[in-house]
């Protein structure tokens, strides 16, 4: 799933995502990290992996495998 970053918290790497039906999904500091990205900007487009439970547990760049 794609959405758009909502909020950030450059100091605890946490924030939510504004999704294209427009809900709003937290994701935690785990799952930035497991991004590999250095940093996110609002309004910025993201694709989120979920778990079965709907948790997100990994961020991408739509363009990057």
């Amino acid at each position: 799933m794609q959405g758009t970053v909502a909020t950030w918290n450059a100091e605890d790497h946490s924030g939510t995502v504004l999704l294209d039906n427009g809900q709003e999904l937290d994701f935690p500091a785990e799952a930035f990290a497991a991004s590999g990205l250095r940093l996110l900007r609002l309004g910025q487009r993201i694709r989120l992996d979920t778990d079965e439970q709907g948790r997100v547990y990994r961020l991408a760049i739509p363009t990057m495998p």
